[in-house]
């Protein structure tokens, strides 16, 4: 195969690795992939990417950061295999973006705060999609997020939009309304009226945060770990008594559960 090895290389000889890679004389697994073979994949590496961020290890995230722009790259080869554009495409499109969207670096306006700069993205955005409603922003937050992401999107429009967050003893007693309402229809075994509730009362708990001024996505994080740490205490308070917790019952579980939570 015709191809230069170096001691460096740079985003365009990543470009040409992938042309490569999809040529005939290539990689079998690459030659086949797609847009949607390969959508998971990029959600996967975006998340890793994230995950190093978390980590605060640079090492790790210069290598994340790779596997994300390996994802980039892919897609745009597969777009130019067609005819349609280019990275150097997408770079000039982001580009003309960023500059039309800080008028305030590359402009005259003046944005004296972070929240000045928010304000007036979001106004130059509607624009820039021929926005005129806040719902009609709502509409372009990305129905391919996380529920958890996408409904704090949707609060923060709705709230730019007019609708003004409520004091936080309000907003608690809204959402234990409906968690009074979601523990009826579980006690009538409405199944369907208790899914669409339950909807409701995350999309409340999460309207509550905003009200709280607390991030949900943190908290959620936090208490994934939080429960991983228990389970692990479970886990090891089980193996000094020689219990095997798989054995057990609904009962015993709890209580060795409860017990760990009081220590």
């Amino acid at each position: 195969m015709d191809f230069s090895f170096k001691e460096r290389y740079g985003v365009y000889d990543l470009v040409d690795i992938v042309k490569k890679l999809r040529a005939p004389e290539g990689c079998p697994w690459d030659k086949v992939q797609t847009h949607e073979t390969l959508r998971k994949d990029f959600i996967e590496e975006v998340y890793e990417a994230v995950e190093a961020i978390d980590e605060k290890s640079r090492e790790h995230l210069r290598e994340e950061l790779g596997d994300v722009l390996l994802q980039v790259v892919f897609h745009c080869v597969l777009e130019t295999e067609q005819g349609s554009f280019d990275i150097d495409d997408v770079a000039d499109e982001v580009c003309k973006k960023m500059i039309f969207r800080h008028p305030h670096v590359f402009g005259s306006v003046t944005a004296e705060t972070p929240e000045e700069v928010l304000k007036n993205w979001d106004q130059i955005k509607m624009q820039s999609k021929s926005q005129s409603l806040a719902s009609e922003a709502m509409d372009s937050v990305s129905k391919a997020l996380p529920a958890l992401m996408r409904s704090e999107k949707l609060w923060k429009k709705a709230e730019r939009g007019g609708l003004a967050p409520k004091p936080a003893k309000d907003a608690f007693d809204e959402t234990q309304e409906k968690l009074d309402e979601l523990r009826e229809l579980i006690a009538a075994d409405d199944r369907d009226a208790y899914q669409k509730k339950l909807g409701e009362l995350l999309f409340s708990v999460v309207g509550m945060s905003r009200c709280m001024k607390a991030d949900c996505e943190r908290s959620l994080y936090d208490a994934c770990d939080n429960f991983i740490e228990r389970f692990r205490s479970l886990e090891a308070s089980a193996a000094e008594k020689g219990i095997e917790i798989q054995k057990l019952n609904s009962e015993e579980v709890a209580d060795l559960w409860n017990d760990i939570s009081t220590h």
